[in-house]
């Protein structure tokens, strides 16, 4: 049997007591970390998104900054040099009038990016006002608004944009405006929610109290608590913005040439594919990397808002 150890052979010296009062005994080890930095932390976390956030910002630089590389532009004819494969002179080729297509890809980058933020910025604007109006108020006001809401969201909303087109002239305006009649009602169904949840709560009812309006209300106290879902419906937007732009093009119904569009430049391709593969690849290429990107990001936004996932 193993000898125990006699409790009679400890002594007090064998001991070294720890200065600790008992302020540090309650102190939390851990920095504080506000809402806004845990979701930054989460969001940095998540490599995927952060891929995509990396992508969407190359493509935006090279949209800016990559024609100026180049000393052709995206609408001069040069027939003698049409159907040129990729080389040093044409780094992504020519098409059937010889143009560029490496100017073309990323002039076309310009105009579907440009179409696609200002579309999901004005559906931003729009959604944010008519939902918030409908969450806070509620009652009647939220009863009438949301029917009319879901009077516009059972149009099938290809159909509005298709007529519109129509009627109209086809422009960079057109488009933009043809994608927001109904492209905001899906904002507006997310503040709405939102409002509906935040404006009971404690620091809502104190404004409230000390004689805020209601537009103060909304604006200064409800809305910048609802930035989460909305950031993440916008980062969202965006690249559907950017498709529907695309198959308009494609279409012939969006940017007309000479112009340059993704669409456009997939439409001359597409007939050609098989022949002159490079005329179809690199602009596809470009719209489905974007897209692609801008999805992750959006998918890591959320998941950053998203409080159950908190670790």
């Amino acid at each position: 049997m193993q000898n125990e150890p006699n409790i009679n052979s400890v002594r007090p010296e064998f001991f070294t007591p720890i200065n600790r009062n008992s302020t540090d005994s309650e102190k939390i080890e851990r920095n504080r970390l506000t809402a806004w930095q845990d979701i930054k932390l989460r969001l940095l976390s998540n490599k995927l998104a952060m891929t995509g956030l990396w992508i969407t910002i190359a493509v935006l630089l090279f949209a800016v900054f990559a024609p100026l590389l180049s000393s052709f532009d995206h609408f001069t004819n040069d027939l003698a040099n049409s159907n040129q494969p990729p080389s040093l002179k044409h780094w992504f080729g020519t098409d059937e009038l010889g143009r560029d297509l490496f100017v073309r890809t990323w002039k076309g980058a310009q105009v579907s990016l440009f179409i696609g933020v200002v579309a999901a910025l004005i559906d931003l604007v729009i959604g944010i006002i008519y939902g918030g109006i409908m969450g806070y108020y509620g009652g009647k006001v939220d009863e009438v608004m949301n029917r009319f809401a879901e009077i516009l969201y059972a149009i099938p909303y290809l159909l509005v944009v298709i007529l519109l087109l129509v009627v109209m002239e086809p422009s960079l305006t057109t488009i933009i405006i043809a994608m927001s009649i109904t492209g905001w009602i899906n904002m507006a169904w997310i503040v709405r929610g939102q409002m509906m949840q935040l404006k009971n709560q404690e620091y809502a009812l104190a404004s409230k109290a000390l004689g805020a309006g209601s537009m103060r209300i909304i604006f200064r106290h409800l809305i910048p608590n609802a930035m989460g879902p909305i950031l993440v419906t916008l980062t969202l937007t965006v690249p559907g913005a950017i498709f529907t732009e695309a198959f308009l093009s494609f279409l012939g119904l969006g940017v007309q040439s000479p112009v340059a569009s993704w669409g456009t430049m997939i439409n001359d391709g597409v007939g050609s594919m098989e022949i002159f593969p490079w005329r179809l690849f690199f602009p596809a290429l470009f719209l489905s990397v974007t897209m692609f990107a801008f999805n992750v990001f959006g998918d890591g936004l959320r998941d950053a808002f998203d409080p159950k996932l908190k670790k």
